[in-house]
């Protein structure tokens, strides 16, 4: 099990009394709330600096002439580019 350290969180009246609620809802303690918005937060700031990083090191160049190449199968219904992009 992970080591827990105790935090002493002070939140806004309003905010607090939103999570009070929202927990009592949901059938979870207001620290097992925190801590998953918490674990929310960080998973969707990991997530975006994943998508940055591997954005910064794309050949977008290599990209376009391998999806402009002859031949290959035609894209399944629905994946087709839009036509906005597709005339670029």
């Amino acid at each position: 099990m992970t080591e827990t350290k105790i935090y002493p969180l002070r939140l806004p009246r309003s905010l607090k009394k939103a999570v009070e609620q929202q927990s009592r809802e949901d059938g979870t303690s207001i620290n097992q709330f925190v801590a998953t918005a918490v674990a929310e937060k960080l998973s969707a700031l990991q997530t975006a600096e994943f998508f940055a990083s591997r954005r910064a090191r794309a050949d977008f160049k290599a990209f376009d002439k391998l999806m402009r190449r002859r031949g290959g199968k035609q894209p399944r219904a629905g994946d087709e580019l839009p036509p906005r992009i597709k005339g670029k």
